[in-house]
């Protein structure tokens, strides 16, 4: 079933086996995640202390990877964590990639991401923790979220797995939940980083929106030619009028003035 949306028609395929960046953005996220785990094991959290988004860390010790690395880390407290998030990078990711190509796609996941991992940054700097520690893919993984259903915005998902949903009413929804959620207080899984994830994701899309909107010239849009082609219709008709009326009061010897 296609989608007409402000980028085309679309067609999401969920059924189509994974395309490369959501592939290995699985791989990397799982296999990541069982380093951690045999890791802590043998030396503790060694990850989530070298790895994990602490904001004091990257503005005063200018450790700036952080802000990608933490999207590889995951609890290893709770299972459902990294399930949620891989389930959701494979539901929304696949027609997402599908539609943008491996290349666009890996581009905004990042920008998603990162973009959460500043809000981080900034947030719990000001008013919160600076020595707080982010970890987890939610904030990219929120960012799919908003863009699936700005893409797809009529197409049925299954909300918490549970019941079904227009994707725009879910981005709503789901949003309207990360917002009062970064006001409470959170542990490792920040509620600040889902928030910032729809944020960039929003910027960034209604960009891609507003430069697609101004490649096409204004006189190429349709309510534009249609006028132009009304008000010639009428001129033709007023130069035709014109010469019968010429032609009835014997303007036949004079030459026409057009």
């Amino acid at each position: 079933m296609s989608y007409r949306t402000q980028f085309g028609s679309l067609n999401p395929s969920f059924g189509s086996g994974l395309p490369p960046g959501v592939k290995w953005l699985i791989f990397a996220n799982v296999g990541i995640f069982l380093l951690s785990f045999f890791g802590y094991l043998l030396s503790g959290d060694v990850f989530l202390h070298s790895f994990g988004l602490v904001p004091y860390d990257v503005l005063h010790r200018g450790m700036i990877w952080e802000l990608v690395t933490y999207l590889f880390l995951h609890s290893l407290q709770s299972l459902m964590h990294i399930v949620f998030n891989m389930l959701s990078l494979w539901m929304f990711g696949t027609p997402v990639e599908q539609t943008w190509g491996t290349k666009r796609f890996l581009q905004y996941y990042f920008i998603c991401g990162v973009g959460a991992g500043i809000c981080v940054v900034l947030a719990n700097s000001l008013f919160g923790n600076p020595y707080q520690t982010t970890i987890g893919a939610s904030g990219a993984i929120y960012g799919l979220l908003l863009a699936f259903g700005m893409l797809f915005p009529d197409q049925t998902v299954m909300f918490s797995f549970l019941f079904p949903i227009k994707a725009k009413y879910m981005v709503m929804i789901v949003g309207a939940i990360a917002f009062l959620s970064s006001f409470q207080g959170g542990g490792t899984v920040s509620n600040l980083a889902h928030l910032g994830g729809m944020i960039f994701g929003f910027l960034y899309m209604k960009s891609q929106f507003s430069s697609r909107r101004r490649t096409f010239p204004s006189s190429a849009s349709p309510r534009f030619s249609l006028s132009r082609w009304w008000k010639d219709y009428k001129l033709q008709r007023a130069k035709k009028k014109f010469q019968v009326y010429l032609k009835k009061h014997g303007g036949n010897d004079r030459p026409f003035v057009n």
